[in-house]
């Protein structure tokens, strides 16, 4: 099972840097860390979302994905390593469509909201986009996995759709955009 951590704290991190798994020491606000950090974010985001009437396919789906996400942070925490897989992209992309066409085709932009779920749902997504920004950010100076990019890329779209699917099936319905209504009022 390896060490287990007996103690939370270790004080190396007061002078503002932290350890990455290979044992290299970066300043808490670099690139690299600020990507981990909108990983694990979103990794907690989608456990908040598992503990709301979720239906259970979309229950199992996010099970799975915080397990690719665990994944893409280690990915993060060891650099020139390569944990995320190309088999999750397309795994992603045949959930996305399976999941996409049980919804009605998309003629009008979704406010977030359509019930908790799927409120947090679209919040999921814009953290996932956060983190696919920050990576982008982070590939300008350190190597990344392609995979990795187009892993976010996807996921924010199968958390859109899963968003749709929530304010359906356990929400209030999906909440269009009136677009316009600020002219002529006064």
């Amino acid at each position: 099972m390896g060490n287990r951590l007996t103690r939370i704290y270790t004080r190396t991190g007061d002078d503002g840097s932290t350890g990455l798994a290979t044992g290299l020491r970066v300043p808490k606000d670099s690139a690299r860390i600020e990507v981990m950090g909108d990983v694990d974010e979103l990794n907690s985001l989608l456990g908040v979302m598992l503990a709301e009437p979720v239906p259970v396919q979309l229950s199992e789906l996010l099970l799975e994905i915080q397990h690719d996400l665990f994944d893409l942070g280690g990915e993060l925490a060891m650099p020139g390593e390569s944990l995320m897989q190309a088999v999750r992209v397309a795994w992603l992309e045949t959930r996305l469509d399976q999941t996409n066409e049980t919804l009605p085709p998309l003629k009008e932009f979704i406010l977030p909201g359509g019930g908790r779920a799927a409120a947090l749902c679209q919040l999921a997504r814009a953290v996932c986009r956060r983190a696919e920004r920050h990576l982008v950010h982070l590939s300008r100076d350190e190597p990344v996995t392609e995979v990795s990019r187009q892993y976010l890329n996807r996921l924010s779209d199968l958390l859109f759709v899963m968003a749709r699917v929530l304010a359906r099936e356990v929400g209030e319905g999906e909440v269009f955009w009136k677009g316009g209504r600020m002219k002529g009022e006064g």
